[in-house]
C-alpha cells in the first residue's frame, strides 16, 4: 500500500527504482514479444519451446539493441514455475564455439553451458526454477542448473564459419531441442497458473508507463535476501503491490526520477565507457560478479541487452575518437588490427558497426555488417600480418573496398567482440585505437565549427524524429550539439 510521500522522497524513490526495474522492464518486452505476442512480427515459440533461426542477424531485428552478426541465434523463454526444462545438445567439431547463456528476470546471467563450461561433446541439462525440490526424478542429467526466478531466457549461439558452412549450422540447431522434465520422462505433465500479461515494447518502457510495467514483473519474482529493504522502499509508493498507477499526484516525480537516473547512467556508464574507466567486463554477469550494482546492470541493459559474461566474451566499445564522439559525417576512420589483436581470442573476434542513433545493425549496399576471423582470408593484410580496417559512410575505393566497413552517415559506434578472451585480454592488452581521417573537400564538416556544434536542418530531423512522446531516455544526448536540449528531462 502506498504511503503519504513528499515530493522529494517520490523522486528518489523513482530514480531508484528506474535504475534497478529498467533493464528487468527491456527484459520483460524481449519475453512479450518473442513469447506472448503471438501476432507480433518478433514472435518465436511459445514458452517452453526452443526456436532457431539459421541465419544472422540484420537490420531488420529491431527488438533486441547491439545485437551481434557472427552466431545464428535460437532461443527459448522457460516457465520454470510447474516443473524443470531440459535441454539437449549434439555432439559437434571441437573447434566450433557454441554457448548456451542463461538468463534470468534481472538479467543476470546465471549460468552458461557450451565450448567453454561444458565443451562440446554433447549432453542433457536441466534449468530449475527457485521453489523446484524435486530433482531430476530419475532423468539422467549431466549438469542441473538453477535460476532464482520462475522465467528465464537461454540465448544460444553456434558459430558459423562461412555461407558454406549454414548447412552445417542447421544440423547443430536441429540437435538442440527443449522438453519439459514430465514430456522427457513421458509423463502426464504440470500446469502453472495463467497468466494476463500486459502488452509491453520499448516506447511504452521509456516513459513512466515503465513503472506499472515493473509493478506487474516484480509481483512475479521472490524477494532476494539481499533486496528486501529495496522492495519495501519501492512499495511506499506502490511499486510491486500489483496495483500501482501513474496518476496526476506521482507523476511529475516519475519523471524527474527518471531524468535523474539517465544522469547517472549518463556519469557513471556512458561518459566512464568514453573515458576508459568502465568496460564490457563490468556489466554483465551473474548476481555475485555484479554485487547488487544496478547502475551497472542498468548500463549493461542500455549499451548491449543480454551482453556475455567477460569469460564468454569481451567487448570493447568504440564510441570516441580523439575525445570526439564518433561520426561518418565528419570524419572517416581507420583502425590496425595487429597479429596479437587478431589471436587474443580464443574462439574468434569480430568488430561490428551500430547506428548511433537506433542502436541496430547499418544497412549499407554490400550487406556487410561486421568484420571477424572467418574472413581474414578475403581481406587485405600487410606482410606482418596486420589488417587495416576503413571505417566510413562512402567507399575509401575500390583498391581498400575488401577492408572497408561502411558507416551510416552520422553517428555511430562499434563493438569489439573477443569470444572466449585469452586471460591476456584483461592483463596489459591495449584496445586497437580507432584513428579519425577528417574529410577533406567543399561540404566537409570541421569538428568543433559552428556547423559541427549546431548542424540544424536534414541531419537534426532525423535525430528528433527518434524521440518519442513522453520518452525521457537520453537516445542522443550524447551528441555534443545536443548539450542544453531536455531530451532527458
Amino acid at each position: 500500500m502506498a504511503m503519504e510521500l513528499s515530493p522529494e522522497e517520490m523522486r528518489s524513490i523513482a530514480k531508484e527504482a528506474f535504475v534497478y526495474g529498467w533493464p528487468i522492464c527491456e527484459n520483460y518486452n524481449t519475453l512479450y514479444a518473442y513469447a506472448i505476442d503471438v501476432d507480433g512480427p518478433a514472435y518465436k515459440a511459445p514458452m517452453n519451446h526452443l526456436h532457431s533461426e539459421a541465419r544472422v542477424f540484420t537490420p531488420e531485428d529491431k527488438v533486441v539493441v547491439t545485437p551481434n552478426s557472427d552466431t545464428p541465434y535460437s532461443f527459448i523463454w522457460m516457465d520454470l514455475r510447474a516443473e524443470p526444462v531440459l535441454l539437449t545438445v549434439p555432439k559437434m567439431e571441437e573447434d566450433r564455439y557454441f554457448s548456451f547463456q542463461l538468463i534470468d528476470m534481472y538479467t543476470h546471467n546465471f549460468a552458461y553451458l557450451g565450448t567453454r563450461c561444458t565443451g562440446n561433446q554433447g549432453g542433457v541439462y536441466m534449468v530449475t526454477g527457485p521453489n523446484w525440490t524435486g530433482g531430476s526424478d530419475g532423468a539422467h542429467v549431466d549438469q542441473e542448473y538453477t535460476c532464482e526466478t520462475p522465467f528465464a531466457l537461454a540465448i544460444v549461439r553456434t558459430q558459423l564459419k562461412g555461407p558454406e558452412d549454414l548447412e552445417r549450422v542447421k544440423e547443430i540447431q536441429h540437435g538442440y531441442q527443449a522438453y519439459t522434465l514430465s514430456a522427457f520422462l513421458g509423463k502426464l505433465g504440470h500446469e502453472a497458473s495463467a497468466i494476463t500479461w500486459p502488452k509491453s515494447n520499448k516506447a511504452l518502457t521509456g516513459t513512466v508507463k515503465m513503472f506499472e510495467i515493473l509493478d506487474f514483473v516484480l509481483c512475479l519474482l521472490p524477494v532476494h535476501p539481499s533486496e528486501q529493504d529495496l522492495r519495501t522502499n519501492f512499495l511506499k509508493m506502490g511499486i510491486g503491490s500489483g496495483t500501482f498507477q501513474v496518476s496526476e499526484a506521482n507523476q511529475s516525480a516519475l519523471e524527474l526520477g527518471m531524468k535523474d537516473a539517465w544522469a547517472e547512467y549518463d556519469e557513471v556508464i556512458e561518459q566512464g565507457i568514453a573515458r576508459g574507466l568502465v568496460t564490457s567486463a563490468e556489466l554483465f554477469g551473474t548476481r555475485g560478479f555484479l554485487k547488487n550494482q544496478y547502475i551497472k546492470r542498468f548500463g549493461g541493459a542500455k549499451v548491449g541487452l543480454y551482453g556475455n559474461s567477460r569469460e564468454e566474451a569481451f567487448y570493447p566499445f568504440y564510441k570516441m575518437a580523439d575525445g570526439q564522439p564518433l561520426d561518418a559525417s565528419k570524419s572517416s576512420y581507420q583502425l590496425v588490427l595487429s597479429k596479437e589483436d587478431q589471436e587474443i581470442a580464443r574462439a574468434f573476434w569480430s568488430l561490428t558497426m551500430y547506428d548511433g542513433i537506433t542502436q541496430l545493425l547499418v544497412p549499407n549496399a554490400l550487406q556487410r555488417y561486421l568484420f571477424n576471423s572467418p574472413m581474414l582470408p578475403s581481406m587485405r593484410q600487410a606482410e606482418d600480418g596486420s589488417v587495416t580496417l576503413h571505417v566510413s559512410a562512402a567507399s575509401p575505393g575500390p583498391e581498400k573496398e575488401s577492408n572497408w566497413l561502411p558507416a551510416p552517415d552520422g553517428p555511430f559506434y562499434m563493438v569489439l567482440r573477443l569470444y572466449l578472451p585469452k586471460a591476456a585480454a584483461f592483463e596489459g592488452w591495449k584496445q586497437p585505437k580507432l584513428v579519425p581521417v577528417p574529410k577533406k573537400g567543399k561540404g566537409a564538416v570541421q569538428p568543433g565549427s559552428q556547423q559541427d556544434l549546431d548542424p540544424g536542418g536534414g541531419k537534426c530531423k532525423r535525430h528528433f524524429q527518434v524521440l518519442i512522446k513522453g520518452d525521457v531516455s537520453p537516445k542522443v544526448k550524447h551528441l555534443p550539439w545536443m548539450d542544453g536540449i531536455p531530451a532527458a528531462g
